[in-house]
């Protein structure tokens, strides 16, 4: 399990944190050394497929520490090194098998052609010569099989530059369709979609971060894409940092959240690839990268045998993807891609440097205008959605009206009641008698400008909204002109603020404040202050104690909301939205708060 006390901050710290991570996976692996099973729970694959992609993940750390000599790594690497040749032997009772079209198996085999890139002493040439054709057979079922037109080619195009560089046979011509077709996804600005439309975090650990080893191996062979490569990562780079606060935290949004860390793996690409950037500088792209580390190692997302958990701040099997194995969680380990940069690297005597990104920035390429507080405590996103019908909980991913590094957002476990619908950031809307309520899950139409974000949606037949939602501060302000043609309940929540919880020691007692009348509702603490205040067509507030392991970050939490009831016709609800870092509950709607919402 990671040392909480560990302050990651020199190449030591890391590799201690990296071995730390590691090592209560070897008593977790089968005879053969070729499976890892970490705990129960399913994904749409087997559980034999699931044990292969546990061993494969820890390669994520394992690669860069052999690159790069890390003494406890070469302790580690015996025991993996008989896990490859067993996996790879078809004639071993642990053998891999045969894959098939969008096989899973096929997202694993990337970092093993990383390991022939970056590390082959350890991953190619010791072995027997049986040894090498097996491995070379295994992975070469890559190139005969079919794969989603996404960032999975990313990981056919690793495992042939893996074969050149060991001089093994690759398909070239493929290794050019594939790169071709991922260039094809790039929008602007630095940014990349994955099929269908997506732009979040898979631009960054997926497009950036392979694309970036790309670069780093095929610069004398593809020098012009690789310089395009090098140019989009620079762009999206100070873009990204918006994403980030000052306690290193990244903005919960979208989807695969329970990789966690790798939020920070860009960072470690762009740096172990030497990345210049004139927008951040070295020392501040380090601060990004181990910053979000030492978040992240500080939270309880470990289990008492010191293996990753699935979930996002805590253990919690809602946040879950249909491809998130108990395994999966391991992919975070491309953090730690830095240690493939040696002792003497000047990376390692690089000062960190505080980031200060603009209150304020807009980027329309992702459909997110983000604010942030004077002393960068708190990133809110505000969305003009994303929606693809693709995963879980894909309104909740990308659909709420605003995110938050403080407070994350809540995930329904049922759509029949407030408390556990956790409606936080939404306005949901049912119709009167009926027992479901209904959420934005899509944008007919969107506008977004550097001071506020329009769109309209209908949660329901009969039913239109037009929004707006203009932020001032931390504070902002929503809109919803609303036309039903049935009689309506409505429903509005601010952003899920913890409950009172007693830790083990006095300190560790955290108290919740909350209340609520007939214009206002809020929750006020030591982890973070919330309230949403009526400016027009409610009929109340209430705090909801929402049903437990609903929010991404905390276990337990109460929602402030307002309260509303529309007949038939044409409404409109306006309020006044308030979130900060601390205990920080204001008397009352500030002026310019309030002359910003009679303009809107």
């Amino acid at each position: 399990m990671a040392d909480r006390h560990n302050p990651l901050r020199t190449r030591q710290d890391l590799r201690q944190a990296a071995a730390s991570i590691l090592r209560p996976l070897t008593s977790c692996m089968t005879p053969g050394k070729a499976r890892i099973f970490v705990g129960n729970g399913s994904a749409h694959y087997s559980e034999d497929v699931a044990g292969m992609e546990c061993w494969s993940r820890a390669l994520w750390a394992l690669v860069p520490m052999l690159a790069g000599k890390c003494p406890e790594a070469e302790a580690l690497w015996p025991l993996w090194q008989e896990g490859l040749v067993r996996g790879t032997d078809p004639d071993h009772e642990e053998y891999w098998g045969e894959i098939r079209d969008s096989d899973q198996r096929m997202v694993e085999m990337a970092v093993i052609g990383c390991g022939l890139c970056f590390a082959p002493e350890y991953f190619f040439t010791p072995l027997a010569e049986a040894q090498r054709r097996h491995l070379y057979d295994w992975l070469n079922q890559m190139n005969r099989c079919d794969m989603p037109k996404n960032n999975w080619r990313f990981f056919r195009v690793l495992v042939n530059i893996g074969f050149l560089k060991n001089g093994l046979p690759a398909d070239r011509a493929r290794m050019r369709e594939d790169m071709d077709l991922l260039e094809s996804h790039y929008t602007g600005d630095g940014w990349y979609f994955d099929y269908p439309t997506k732009r979040d975090y898979y631009t960054l650990w997926g497009f950036h971060f392979y694309s970036l080893l790309y670069a780093a191996v095929m610069e004398g062979e593809d020098p012009q894409r690789c310089e395009r490569i090098r140019a989009r990562a620079a762009l999206i780079a100070p873009r990204f940092a918006c994403w980030f606060d000052r306690e290193g935290r990244g903005l919960p949004y979208g989807r695969s959240l329970t990789y966690r860390f790798c939020q920070s793996s860009f960072w470690a690409a762009a740096a172990f690839t030497g990345l210049r950037c004139e927008a951040l500088s070295p020392g501040q792209v380090k601060h990004l990268l181990l910053n979000n580390l030492r978040f992240w190692l500080n939270r309880p997302i470990f289990d008492r045998g010191g293996a990753l958990t699935v979930g996002y701040g805590y253990p919690n099997l809602c946040a879950a993807e249909g491809y998130n194995s108990q395994g999966s969680p391991y992919w975070a380990l491309k953090s730690f891609w830095i240690l493939a940069l040696p002792e003497d690297h000047p990376f390692w005597r690089t000062e960190e440097e505080e980031v200060f990104p603009p209150e304020r920035f807009l980027d329309p390429q992702v459909r997110l205008l983000l604010t942030r507080d004077p002393e960068n405590r708190q990133v809110v996103a505000y969305t003009a959605g994303n929606h693809a019908w693709e995963h879980m909980h894909e309104d909740e991913k990308y659909e709420k009206f605003a995110y938050s590094t403080q407070f994350a957002f809540s995930v329904a476990k049922e759509d029949s009641a407030l408390n556990r619908g956790a409606y936080d950031s939404m306005l949901a809307l049912k119709a009167k008698g009926k027992d479901l309520w209904h959420v934005r899950s899509g944008c007919e139409s969107y506008e977004l400008a550097e001071d506020r974000v329009r769109f309209t949606w209908s949660p329901m037949n009969g039913v239109a909204v037009d929004t707006v939602i203009a932020p001032v501060g931390m504070w902002h302000v929503r809109k919803h002109v609303i036309r039903t043609e049935t009689a309506l309940e409505a429903a509005e929540g601010a952003f899920s603020v913890q409950k009172d919880w007693a830790g083990p020691r006095p300190c560790d007692r955290v108290r919740t404040e909350t209340e609520a009348d007939e214009n206002h509702a809020a929750a006020a603490g030591a982890r973070g202050t919330s309230a949403i205040y009526a400016l027009r067509g409610y009929a109340g507030g209430e705090v909801v104690h929402t049903e437990p392991n609903t929010n991404l970050m905390e276990p337990r939490c109460v929602l402030p909301m307002l309260r509303g009831s529309l007949e038939p016709g044409e409404h409109v609800l306006l309020c006044a939205v308030f979130t900060d870092a601390g205990n920080n509950l204001p008397d009352s709607v500030p002026e310019e708060v309030r002359k910003l919402a009679g303009s809107i």
